[in-house]
């Protein structure tokens, strides 16, 4: 199985890239907040919610390694200042190779003022009902900004299958021809 994570800031666009990646290869999206999505109405942004979130997402995982699919794609805010998500990341690509799986690492980078305004796009409120309140969004997105470290420096990710992609002036498309063609898939 192949399995693509697509990381990097809020609104980026690693959901609406993963949906055209999704169009031009066999790869199945499951951008991360499907899940979230589900949990949130019922539990609001606590403990709870997102320990069943991740319990949820490492069953899919586990499922999707043992099936016979040919890969999936799942979109994901990296801490890079935050040791558990390193240990999170870690945890799902272990969960993929150890069923002989291969795991691609491509992250998004783009301007503020890009991703300000792609806080507020159609597509993006579409799939992410939590992001509605733009105003609320904006605020998370600016202030999580400040707190954490959300793209890698330079050098920090070792793996081979890595591509690091500033998408400020780039479409989903041309995102996705650009992942699909660097990996092969």
């Amino acid at each position: 199985m192949k399995f693509v994570i697509i990381f990097g800031p809020q609104a980026v666009g690693k959901m609406t890239v993963g949906h055209q990646l999704e169009k031009v290869t066999e790869l199945k999206l499951f951008h991360n907040h499907v899940t979230i999505e589900m949990l949130a109405p019922l539990f609001g942004f606590n403990h709870e919610m997102w320990r069943l979130v991740n319990k949820f997402r490492q069953d899919i995982f586990e499922a999707a390694a043992d099936s016979d699919m040919y890969g999936m794609i799942f979109t994901y805010v990296w801490g890079f200042d935050l040791h558990e998500d390193w240990d999170y990341v870690d945890k799902i690509c272990k969960t993929i190779e150890d069923k002989d799986g291969e795991v691609y690492f491509v992250e998004l980078e783009a301007d503020l003022e890009k991703r300000i305004e792609r806080n507020k796009t159609p597509h993006r409120l579409e799939h992410k009902p939590t992001k509605r309140n733009v105003t609320r969004s904006e605020q998370d997105l600016l202030q999580t900004m400040e707190q954490h470290r959300l793209n890698s420096f330079e050098g920090e990710i070792k793996r081979e299958n890595y591509i690091r992609i500033n998408n400020s002036n780039l479409s989903a498309c041309e995102v996705a021809e650009i992942i699909k063609n660097r990996f092969a898939l």
